[in-house]
């Protein structure tokens, strides 16, 4: 098949490895490098796979046809009403660093169709398999706040506060999904508790941040921090915040320009 990839950044090159190495015709178009036309780079694709970052998606997705199956590998986005219109979409979204798919590590996703699933699984990737497309992308949105949280928190990953903020967060992201009509379940998946636990860790770009701003509360990020634009998208809006949700709602109380 022919594929195009949007987003050719770290993982959207990990994906096009796969793809390759199963022998998919692979075309990428970067809007951040701006690499030719987006018309040329979509002629006779089979399928688009969606891999830039959330700030970035609901301006080209304008300009996508609805008619090609997409799969949507950016995480943080909250609200699937901007993916309607497409025909036939999937998700996927889990514990998977770049660098731990372009070195075959043992990885485990979660994928909203079983055709987005097998378009991906190898002999070192696999996934779990749900309807629940609202609860993954949220899974995938909310685990990187609690990250930033984590870190300008200093919880070291071991420790018996490390555990008890990620019980803690657990419980919360499980009340927000049934809050906004998803299935708390979907936590259960690979999408959910195990990528909440290694983006509430190092190299994870979230933590790592949250862990810079306890000595410059004003900083800005040098990369694409993802837990930043959905926290943004949760102040306009987006989701409903339940009041128990206290430790979401103590990141958007927190003021400064990354804010």
């Amino acid at each position: 098949m022919k594929i195009t990839i949007l987003g050719a950044g770290a993982f959207g090159t990990a994906l096009g490895k796969i793809l390759t190495d199963k022998n998919h015709t692979i075309n990428y178009y970067d809007p951040k490098y701006n690499n030719g036309a987006l018309s040329e780079t979509l002629r006779g694709a089979d399928i688009m796979v969606l891999a830039v970052p959330s700030e970035a998606v609901e301006q080209l997705l304008l300009y996508l046809p609805k008619n090609i199956p997409l799969v949507i590998a950016t995480k943080g986005l909250l609200n699937e009403k901007i993916l309607q219109p497409f025909s036939d979409y999937a998700i996927i979204s889990g514990p998977g660093f770049a660098k731990d798919i372009k070195s075959q590590k043992m990885t485990r996703l979660t994928s909203t169709a079983n055709w987005a699933a097998d378009l991906f699984t190898t002999d070192y990737l696999n996934f779990d398999v749900t309807d629940d497309k609202k609860g993954v992308l949220m899974c995938g949105a909310l685990k990187n706040v609690y990250a930033i949280l984590a870190g300008l928190k200093n919880l070291q990953p071991g420790s018996k506060e490390h555990d008890i903020f990620l019980d803690k967060a657990s419980e919360e992201i499980k009340l927000i999904l049934a809050k906004n009509g998803a299935d708390p379940k979907t936590f259960d998946l690979a999408c959910g508790m195990d990528d909440l636990k290694i983006t509430c860790n190092f190299p994870s770009r979230n933590y790592e941040f949250g862990q810079k701003l306890r000595t410059n509360f004003d900083c800005c990020p040098e990369k694409t921090v993802e837990g930043i634009s959905t926290l943004k998208r949760i102040r306009r809006g987006e989701i409903n915040v339940p009041t128990e949700a206290a430790f979401l709602r103590e990141l958007i109380g927190l003021e400064g320009s990354w804010a």
